[in-house]
């Protein structure tokens, strides 16, 4: 009877214990209806926290598990505003790699320059994390496929922030893939159908002064794996976007938004083009991204996708298809940036045709562990078309059209360009 009695006595000082508890434990902790258990919570770091940076900061709520646990960047400044954004629950630091230590974060959002994009995605799908990556991709077009292959190989949910795929571009998958408008199929981006590129707003400037870093920006680290230049404001915080060494000009900054939905629609997410031309002035600036007026790239099977900037050059004049084949055309008004086609009965006459695949978000995508289809581009959709802008620069660097492999991504009969496929990182930073 004393064990027994001991044995009551012990159960109901547990019992006493665990009712305190539950008493003194937040609902939220608990999980239930309208709450959300923290288990089931995608909590999140934040490097890079300027511009678009602070959009990917989101404010720990009170009383509420937070989900923002960590904030990084190299400005201190920048670095204190998402602290206060973020608010409770979150900490900061300089260094990315301490980020990615963290076992208890889940995602990594990266809102950095283009040229550490490659580096901490890569980074982050070997610390097991899955990432959401602001555009362009990459910086250059072998870091593209590095990154692909790391998320493969780790089996990571990688999405990059473009506008999206979906709305709108199903429709027209569906109207590409119903053959009404033949082949091959030619398509126009421009002010002539809706599209800017902002090329004289992130035009690099030339002759910069040296000027003294500021304290609050640890400036080798925002450099990386860039060649060290002397600090001048222009290079960094924004109007980084017009210079080699960072970005590709308003062409990248604003080419993947438009471009990435036009290889979806066109179904030439595992291609590329074959032929690169380009008119821009001659010679381009070694350091500086600069003008350009026209872009055709053209597929092995014919299918075109021309770029004009409106900004340098002879504009296009009179009515511009969208998307045009030798059995209809697609038309876009760049203003209310609606859509009409000739015959003017092509969307009706899709009823009988399949629907593409529904879409899924980053979130749902990170929960179920599905890669495909997504309304933004995966890490190997984000690599086939990024690199079309990346060739389009390379051709503007050239001067001169190039040939591409698309599967073998390599330059055909011109080692020079072939240099800016792959390029040197400053070390000890390397894929």
């Amino acid at each position: 009877m004393a064990d027994d009695r001991v044995s009551r006595r012990r159960f109901l000082q547990s019992a006493a214990a665990t009712v305190a508890a539950f008493s003194v434990v937040p609902r939220h902790v608990l999980g239930g209806p309208g709450q959300e258990a923290p288990s089931s919570v995608i909590t999140r770091g934040s490097i890079g926290t300027g511009g678009a940076g602070m959009g990917h900061v989101l404010e720990n709520k009170e009383g509420r598990p937070p989900v923002q646990l960590a904030v990084c960047d190299v400005d201190k400044n920048h670095l204190a505003r998402a602290l206060a954004k973020a608010g409770s629950g979150c900490k900061g630091c300089g260094d990315f790699r301490r980020v990615l230590d963290r076992k208890n974060i889940d995602v990594i959002h990266v809102a950095t320059p283009p040229h550490w994009h490659a580096l901490i995605t890569i980074a982050a799908c070997r610390a097991g994390k899955d990432v959401y990556c602001e555009k362009p991709m990459t910086r250059f077009i072998r870091e593209g496929r590095a990154v692909a292959d790391t998320a493969r190989r780790y089996s990571r949910i990688v999405m990059h922030n473009t506008y999206g795929r979906g709305g709108v571009w199903r429709k027209v998958r569906r109207l590409v893939t119903s053959g009404l408008l033949g082949s091959p199929l030619h398509v126009y981006l421009g002010p002539a159908t809706g599209y800017g590129f902002k090329v004289r707003s992130w035009s690099g400037r030339r002759h910069l002064v040296p000027q003294v870093v500021p304290p609050e920006l640890d400036y080798r680290m925002w450099l990386g794996p860039a060649p060290v230049k002397p600090y001048h404001p222009h290079r960094v915080h924004g109007s980084f976007r017009g210079y080699w060494d960072y970005d590709g000009g308003g062409l990248t900054d604003m080419g993947q938004h438009w471009i990435d939905p036009v290889q979806y629609f066109l179904g030439k997410d595992g291609a590329g083009p074959v032929h690169v031309e380009t008119d821009a002035p001659w010679p381009a600036h070694p350091e500086a991204c600069g003008m350009w007026g026209r872009i055709k790239l053209t597929y092995a099977d014919s299918t075109s996708i021309t770029l004009e900037s409106g900004e340098w050059g002879r504009p296009r004049e009179g009515r511009t298809p969208f998307i045009e084949g030798p059995k209809g055309a697609v038309f876009r008004d760049p203003k209310r940036r609606n859509l009409t086609t000739e015959p003017a009965d092509l969307f009706d006459r899709l009823a009988a045709c399949t629907e593409p695949p529904e879409m899924i978000g980053f979130a749902e995508a990170v929960k179920t562990r599905c890669r495909t289809p997504g309304h933004k581009p995966n890490a190997a959709e984000a690599h086939r078309s990024v690199t079309l802008l990346h060739l389009a620069n390379i051709s503007i660097r050239m001067g001169r059209p190039i040939r591409w492999d698309p599967e073998a991504e390599r330059i055909l009969g011109d080692e020079e360009a072939n240099r800016l496929v792959d390029v040197p990182m400053r070390a000890p930073w390397r894929l």
